[in-house]
């Protein structure tokens, strides 16, 4: 909360400055282990972490073999806290047991892409969003039974993607516990047409990649090439994208990310490295935020 200003009969709260919520998305660190991973947490700049399984990490699967209370302890420790679970395995409409394990480390959010099929227009595609969202209610009900959201990313292989899907999916989950996990990865690296987007959905994004596709992460490559993808180093301009989400006043997290290849691994061979290539990125967003 913001400091309050002396007005004649009331106090009025100062409103808080905009800034980027971080959280650590513990795919960029691959199989490194759980309890290295969270102790970077707080040199990475992050609030708190955003756990994925396999095949992008492995760290919901260390997790279960260390056992619920023995990472608990992990977190206090570190005075770390979980925010995200990240649920692409076993995806978004299975997602369900992974939303109560999650609500019990203290997260506020599980993540995963809709699936197919893509590349629809039109009414097939309201068609299909229509069907997609019926099957979603139940997860919905229960999201909405433990407070938490639902977040949907915008893959690029999965039927919520384009921005006509993004704007009818939002007005047929209308009222939902439901929002976007917004990946500019997915979309075309036009830094205003994703900043209207952003604009667009307003208070229903409910998550944001710091993530442009550079070029991509499909293919093996220099690793100084695949590291693109991060905000800062590749040639997407965050500045509009980052002035849009002061525009909607976006209080919902942030994750530096890219995607190495193949999946599974760390983005580079340390911890540490890691932690210093996400505060490069940080510093870019940061300067962004401030307008430089």
């Amino acid at each position: 909360a913001g400091a309050s200003l002396a007005v004649p009969g009331r106090v009025v709260a100062e409103p808080e400055a905009f800034r980027l919520r971080y959280i650590l998305a513990s795919s960029l660190y691959g199989r490194l282990p759980i309890e290295e991973v969270v102790g970077e947490i707080e040199s990475a700049g992050c609030e708190a972490i955003d756990i994925w399984p396999q095949p992008h990490a492995d760290h919901r699967e260390q997790i279960e073999a260390l056992g619920h209370e023995a990472f608990r302890r992990v977190l206090e420790r570190a005075g770390a806290k979980v925010g995200i679970y990240t649920c692409f395995n076993p995806g978004l409409l299975e997602s369900g047991p992974w939303m109560r394990v999650a609500k019990g480390f203290g997260a506020s959010m599980v993540i995963a892409h809709s699936g197919g099929p893509r590349d629809l227009r039109g009414e097939e595609l309201k068609g299909e969003l229509r069907a997609f969202t019926e099957r979603l209610a139940p997860l919905m009900g229960a999201a909405e039974a433990l407070g938490m959201t639902i977040g949907v990313e915008n893959h690029s292989a999965a039927l919520v993607n384009s921005p006509d899907s993004l704007r009818w999916f939002m007005e047929m989950t209308e009222g939902h516990p439901v929002g976007i996990a917004l990946a500019p990865y997915h979309l075309d690296q036009d830094a205003e047409g994703i900043a209207r987007i952003v604009r667009d959905l307003g208070p229903r994004l409910v998550h944001f990649y710091g993530w442009e596709h550079g070029l991509g992460s499909t293919r093996k490559m220099p690793k100084v090439m695949e590291m693109k993808q991060l905000p800062g180093y590749g040639s997407l301009d965050f500045r509009p994208i980052v002035a849009a989400l002061r525009t909607i006043d976006y209080r919902g997290w942030t994750s530096v990310f890219m995607h190495p290849f193949p999946r599974g691994g760390a983005i580079l061979p340390t911890a540490g490295e890691v932690t210093a290539a996400i505060n490069r990125s940080l510093e870019y967003l940061d300067a962004c935020v401030a307008g430089q």
